[in-house]
């Protein structure tokens, strides 16, 4: 997510903790003149923060997590009020359903007229109420290819996250959603079935893979691949550009079988005592130069059709950032499971991550 050079990070975190005034585990009550924006790890960029603040007097408490199972239970939980969050489509879907969005008033963020055709009204938020797309972009495959053998990603396979010959130097997704598409893809099932056969299936695939996963990881990943300690691993396009800008001899693929598309939507939670702050953050997030400034440093496509006809053309012909259709009509968006198949999902998860 994340175009952030990893080196001068803690400076990174200093900077943001003197610019925005505090970066907070969770604040229990957002002080007026605030708000608490809830984001995955290294998935904005910083000075942005600041130029909002400056702009409307509003302070940002900036927090982030490495997952959207982590960001649901820590807000299901209660243990912090959050007013912006960044959840990915599935998630939303799930948190609307349970009454915790709210829906907004467009008439505060009128920069979502710069949202594309393609990505309003989509399955997860079919009325345009509650959401307005962030980024989008698909799962890859990142290899190292000092270590790797060319022959074994001349298919751009999935393969190549079982191939024995890489036992403990392969990584994994640590959340379920995302490993268990992975072996859904392989087995040649949706990511999106609910027969429990298909699920239990790919937790077998994944047990057989398990001797050879050197770890499974989230934001982890960074260091492990552009240190080499890892030669192998599945992450989201934006952060593997960040990686092989770290690491030039680090590459990567979208899977010919196919591989997950995700949008990654703001929202506001429907608890939150300061809405209107938050989708006037949500409008700032979307003026073109922001959302220019944005998407160069996360390296992620973006649904903001004027900010995308401002990148330079490299950018825009990228095919690992803006894949062609042939490669996206390959591709899956997750949608929300029912009850029954996330508790299978849950059980067998817990299964493959305490069998030894």
């Amino acid at each position: 997510m994340r175009k952030v050079v990893l080196s001068v990070l803690a400076v990174l975190v200093i900077a943001a903790i003197v610019v925005t005034g505090s970066v907070i585990s969770g604040n229990t009550n957002s002080a007026a003149g605030s708000i608490n924006v809830y984001n995955w790890g290294e998935y904005i960029d910083q000075s942005v923060l600041s130029d909002f603040e400056e702009q409307t007097g509003i302070k940002v408490n900036y927090t982030t997590y490495a997952s959207n199972e982590e960001m649901y239970a820590k807000i299901v939980s209660g243990a912090a009020s959050y007013d912006v969050i960044v959840p990915s489509e599935y998630m939303l879907s799930k948190m609307i359903d349970e009454g915790l969005i709210a829906e907004l008033d467009y008439d505060n963020i009128p920069n979502y007229q710069y949202i594309g055709e393609k990505y309003r009204g989509l399955p997860y938020d079919p009325e345009e109420k509650y959401s307005v797309p962030y980024t989008w972009g698909t799962v890859v495959i990142v290899y190292n290819t000092k270590y790797v053998d060319e022959e074994d990603v001349a298919d751009e396979s999935l393969e190549l996250l079982w191939n024995e010959k890489y036992a403990g130097k392969i990584l994994m997704f640590d959340n379920p959603r995302d490993a268990f598409a992975l072996a859904l893809t392989r087995a040649g099932h949706s990511m999106n079935t609910t027969d429990p056969a298909d699920w239990e299936e790919a937790a077998d695939m994944l047990m057989a893979q398990k001797p050879l996963v050197q770890a499974y990881v989230m934001d982890q990943v960074f260091d492990k691949m552009i240190g080499e300690e890892a030669y192998i691993a599945p992450y989201y396009a934006g952060d593997a550009m960040t990686m092989i800008d770290e690491n030039e001899d680090l590459a990567a693929y979208v899977p010919v079988e196919g591989a997950n598309q995700f949008v990654d939507v703001m929202c506001v939670l429907k608890n939150s005592p300061h809405k209107k702050e938050a989708e006037q953050f949500i409008n700032f997030m979307c003026e073109t130069d922001i959302a220019v400034r944005n998407a160069e440093e996360v390296c992620y496509a973006i649904p903001h059709t004027a900010a995308f006809e401002e990148l330079d053309e490299e950018t825009q012909e990228d095919t690992m950032v803006y894949p062609p259709q042939e490669v996206l009509d390959k591709c899956e968006v997750f949608t929300n499971l029912p009850p029954e198949t996330l508790l299978l999902q849950s059980d067998l998860w817990i299964k493959l991550k305490t069998t030894y």
